[in-house]
C-alpha cells in the first residue's frame, strides 16, 4: 500500500481539479443565460427586417447582396463554426466528423471559425482556405465573413445547435435555404398593414440597391445568429463536461481520502504491533 503522505498529496491535487471544474461550471451557466438573450434579440430584429425586404425584393431568389454583374465562384463554401479552445466536450469532434461526410476537395472551399476547429481539421489532414477567430465579445463583426460568402454560388454552414442544457446537436444547412425558411416563419409573425412599395415610398438610388442592402442586413443577422447558437451550444457542452468532470473528481477525491485513512490506520497498527513485539522481547529478556 502507498504511503499516507503520497495519497494525501494526490487527494489535494484532485481537490484542486474539483475547485477548477466547479468554477468553470458556474461561469458556463452565467454565459448560457447571457447568450440565450442575444439569440432572442437577434430573432426579433430579423423578423422586422424581413417584413420590409419581402415587400420590395425584385425576385424570389436571395442574392446575398450581389449585383447582377457579379459572377460568383462556382464552388460550395463550407463554413465551420467551432470553439476557440478545448474544454467543450466532444462537440467539435462531432462537427468535424459530419463535415468530412460532405467534404470534397475538388468541389468545396473551407472557412473555419474558431481555433479548436482549425486544429481538428489539421488532425484530419484537411486544409482550410479561410480562418477567423471566434469573437470573445458580445458584439460580433461578421462583415469579413460576408465578403467571402458573397463570392460563392453556394454556402453551407456546419454549427452546433443548442437544444437543452444536457443536449446539443450538430447541424448543417444551406445558407440560402435557411434564410428563406427563416423568412417564411417571419412572414407569419410580422404582418403589417403599412405595405412598403414604390407606390407609397421613394427608394434611393433604386429599389434594387435597397433590396441588396437589406439582403446584406439579413445575411449579417443570420450569420451572427449561427455564431450565437454555436456559442450557446459550446457553453452548454462545456457546462455538461465540467459537471461530469467535477463529479468524477469528487468521487476520486473521496476514494483517495478513504484510502488515506486506511493507509494511516495501517501505519499506526503496524507501529503498534512493532512496539508490542519489542516490548514482549524486552520483557522476555528481563525474565531470563
Amino acid at each position: 500500500m502507498r504511503r499516507p503522505l503520497e495519497i494525501k498529496a494526490e487527494e489535494a491535487s484532485v481537490r484542486s481539479v474539483v475547485s477548477l471544474t466547479s468554477a468553470l461550471e458556474t461561469l458556463s451557466s452565467m454565459q448560457i443565460a447571457k447568450t440565450k438573450n442575444k439569440v432572442l434579440i437577434s430573432n426579433q430584429f430579423f423578423d422586422e427586417v424581413w417584413n420590409i425586404y419581402k415587400q420590395i425584393r425584385v425576385d424570389v431568389l436571395f442574392n446575398f447582396g450581389r449585383t447582377p454583374e457579379e459572377k460568383p465562384i462556382d464552388k460550395e463554401l463550407m463554413i465551420l463554426i467551432t470553439a476557440k479552445a478545448g474544454l467543450s466536450g466532444d462537440i467539435d469532434q462531432r462537427l468535424i466528423r459530419k463535415f468530412l461526410e460532405h467534404y470534397d476537395e475538388a468541389k468545396n472551399d473551407v472557412l473555419v471559425v474558431g481555433h479548436h476547429g482549425a486544429l481538428k481539421l489539421k488532425q484530419a489532414h484537411v486544409d482550410h482556405n479561410y480562418y477567423f477567430e471566434l469573437p470573445e465579445k458580445d458584439y460580433i463583426n461578421v462583415n469579413p465573413l460576408m465578403d467571402i460568402i458573397r463570392r460563392y454560388a453556394k454556402s453551407r454552414i456546419f454549427y452546433q445547435n443548442y437544444i437543452s442544457l444536457s443536449q446539443q446537436e450538430i447541424k448543417d444547412v444551406d445558407l440560402s435555404e435557411v434564410v428563406s425558411s427563416k423568412g417564411r416563419v417571419a412572414d407569419l409573425s410580422t404582418i403589417s398593414d403599412d405595405l412598403v412599395s414604390e407606390k407609397n415610398y421613394i427608394f434611393e438610388p433604386s429599389s434594387y440597391q435597397v433590396a441588396a442592402y437589406l439582403e446584406n442586413s439579413i445575411l449579417r443577422l443570420t450569420i451572427s445568429q449561427f455564431i450565437y447558437d454555436s456559442r450557446l451550444a459550446q457553453v452548454a457542452s462545456r457546462f455538461k463536461a465540467m459537471s461530469a468532470a467535477k463529479e468524477r473528481s469528487m468521487e476520486t477525491a473521496n476514494e483517495l481520502h478513504t484510502e488515506f485513512n486506511r493507509a494511516k490506520r495501517l501505519q499506526v497498527d503496524t507501529r503498534l504491533k512493532e512496539s508490542l513485539a519489542g516490548l514482549k522481547k524486552i520483557r522476555a529478556g528481563g525474565a531470563s
